[in-house]
């Protein structure tokens, strides 16, 4: 019976430290969440001037020729017009790296209330020298007229470690245009930022 009660002051010191712990890490947070005093201009500016431009580059990766099959309506959703394009097959070739887009992937297409398209394509590049990348690429497309087009895109590459593993420690960026009517396909542009 003593070792019960020994337990239970031991269990409520233990919870009353961790209770303590908590609130002060609250009061500790608070004080962090309060906004910073305003910047004035003339220190903005020599925060500015004190850090050298870090000037953003881009390097072609590779170029993909993607073949689709045609896409599937999925009815509309809650965020908009729901659709799904298979991707069955293509080829890619670059400054570092060539192969072909496997079938089985697919593009998950979404089609907001004001036009833009938000698509998240996954699927799988076979290198010439048999290693396969997992890709998932996240492309915005707003076409408002057929003269005005932006459609760019955000690349995640995996890649087993190897010769190719330089792809999965670099930001990948890219654009999207269709091959219609020369080829149920879409052309993929891919660049490293540097």
């Amino acid at each position: 019976m003593t070792q019960n009660i020994q337990r239970r002051v031991m269990l409520g010191a233990g919870l009353a430290s961790v209770a303590g712990l908590a609130t002060a890490g609250s009061a500790a947070a608070a004080d962090k969440a309060k906004p910073a005093p305003p910047l004035p201009d003339k220190k903005f500016e020599e925060l500015l001037a004190g850090v050298p431009m870090d000037r953003v580059g881009a390097e072609l990766a590779f170029e993909a020729v993607v073949d689709i099959a045609p896409a599937e309506d999925l009815g509309d959703g809650p965020l908009g017009g729901r659709r799904i394009v298979p991707i069955i097959g293509g080829r890619f070739k670059g400054p570092r790296i060539s192969g072909t887009v496997e079938s089985g992937g697919a593009d998950r297409q979404l089609i907001r209330g004001d036009g833009v398209r938000m698509l998240e394509a996954i699927y799988e590049l076979r290198t010439d020298d048999g290693a396969v990348l997992s890709v998932v690429n996240n492309v915005l497309i707003d076409q408002p007229t057929p003269e005005q087009r932006y459609a760019r895109s955000f690349l995640t590459v995996t890649a087993p470690t190897g010769p190719h593993d330089w792809l999965n420690r670099r930001i990948l960026v890219g654009t999207l245009n269709s091959l219609r009517p020369s080829r149920d396909a879409v052309l993929i542009r891919v660049f490293v930022l540097t």
